[in-house]
């Protein structure tokens, strides 16, 4: 028997897959820049060159010497800001791949994501530090988004499992009542009435609020100013997610232990989908419902249970993000849903739904938002031009299959030639 060659592996045809999406999406992203460069004559061709490199290098712009050019090398905080960023896209990511080897498109993260997002900042602004140590504060809070995002996911799976309805749809709905809760949870008025029941809180004590206002003489973390919302900071004493020495490590940058807490449940993801029983059944599941029926699998039941897990992983992304301690959560609107909670499905299809090869994509697709930065603050072009990158790579994701056919005729003629 023939000895199957490396690139004749499924696993690396899927690879290179990814990869060519990948080159594909950067040369169009050039390409713009360079129509857009020789377009504009304040830019003109040096302006589209210097465009080009950091849309590729920005991970590594240090600013412009003082002859003004581009200088390059290691730039700690854009290093830890990728990673920082990525942590909940690893989540997103995750959630938008379990449900896909289930069979299932849980286009519902984002309302997930805000659901996890308001347990966790209720329950860490809630819960006193004088009483419970800071850091079970935190682990509960985590907890609590997560219970939230798998109760808010698991009504897409109840209706799919149960009244046949299509996911796409219940989650669309989910969404935008998500989005609806929120903006009423976070009304200056509501919150100004929930907090105003924890007097014995650190809301109170603490010296290391980022957003300190006053309400009718009482000191919250709510912005007043703000009409039509609210800005919340889950910010004291220890509650905020632990640095893990990586800030020594990533100067200047907001990067924590998160990303090392989304690595390992990735890895726990990939672990339960390859290794355990449960992981085959909601994997048969996927592959033919009505199969695994037949072979004695619970298919409702599997339905349900992927929803609630996929609805847990996307809203312990907005819990990392927020619990963070130097970010805000800012919401004053019912009309827009989080970018985080959507781009979780590029990370998935450029992951091909591996556990593991999300972490990956998490971070390029966190890597190119960097490079956007950079592009904005260092040259005449704005960040957007990384989002049509995305978007050619998300549209190639989704012809995966075409490009491994592709692959493989291409194996086959060299080998013909041969």
């Amino acid at each position: 028997m023939k000895k199957e060659s490396f690139f004749d592996k499924a696993g690396t045809r899927r690879v290179l897959a990814s990869l060519v999406a990948i080159l594909v999406g950067m040369l169009a992203g050039s390409v713009i820049i360079l129509i857009v460069g020789l377009g504009n004559p304040s830019l003109g061709i040096k302006g589209a060159w210097e465009g080009i490199r950091l849309v590729v290098g920005g991970l590594f712009a240090t600013g412009r010497n003082s002859s003004g050019g581009l200088t390059f090398g290691f730039n700690s905080a854009s290093f830890g800001n990728m990673l920082f960023r990525a942590a909940p896209l690893i989540m997103t990511g995750l959630s938008v791949a379990l449900g896909n080897k289930a069979g299932l498109f849980n286009i519902g993260a984002p309302g997930q994501y805000l659901a996890g997002t308001a347990a966790s900042l209720f329950t860490a602004l809630y819960l006193p530090t004088d009483v419970i140590p800071a850091w079970l504060v935190w682990i509960i809070a985590l907890l609590m988004g997560m219970m939230a995002g798998a109760c808010w996911g698991a009504i897409p799976g109840l209706l799919k499992a149960y009244l046949n309805i299509n996911e796409v749809l219940a989650c669309i709905m989910t969404n935008w009542i998500s989005a609806n809760a929120v903006t009423w949870l976070f009304d200056v008025s509501t919150l100004k009435n929930i907090l105003e029941g924890t007097k014995s809180g650190y809301i109170y004590k603490t010296s290391t609020i980022l957003n300190d206002v006053v309400i009718d003489g009482v000191r919250n973390t709510v912005g007043a100013n703000i009409p039509e919302g609210a800005q919340v900071v889950a910010s004291r004493g220890g509650v905020a997610t632990a640095k893990m020495g990586l800030d020594s490590i990533f100067s200047g940058s907001q990067v924590n232990g998160g990303i090392l807490v989304a690595i390992l449940i990735a890895v726990v993801i990939y672990l339960l989908l390859s290794r355990t029983t449960l992981g085959y059944q909601l994997k048969a599941c996927g592959a033919n419902r009505y199969a695994a029926r037949y072979a004695g699998i619970k298919d409702k039941r599997n339905i349900v249970l992927t929803m609630a897990i996929a609805g847990a992983l996307a809203a312990s992304g907005g819990a990392l993000y927020y619990l963070s301690g130097n970010t805000e959560f800012f919401w004053n609107t019912y009309q827009s849903l989080p970018s985080e909670g959507f781009n979780g499905i590029p990370v998935a299809l450029l992951a091909i739904n591996n556990p593991l090869g999300v972490i990956f994509s998490a971070i390029f697709m966190s890597m190119l938002q960097i490079c956007g930065q950079k592009l904005t603050e260092l040259t005449a072009y704005n960040e957007y031009i990384t989002n049509v990158i995305i978007a050619v790579i998300v549209y190639l994701s989704a012809f995966m299959l075409v490009i491994k056919m592709w692959i493989g005729k291409l194996r086959k003629g060299k080998a013909g030639d041969k």
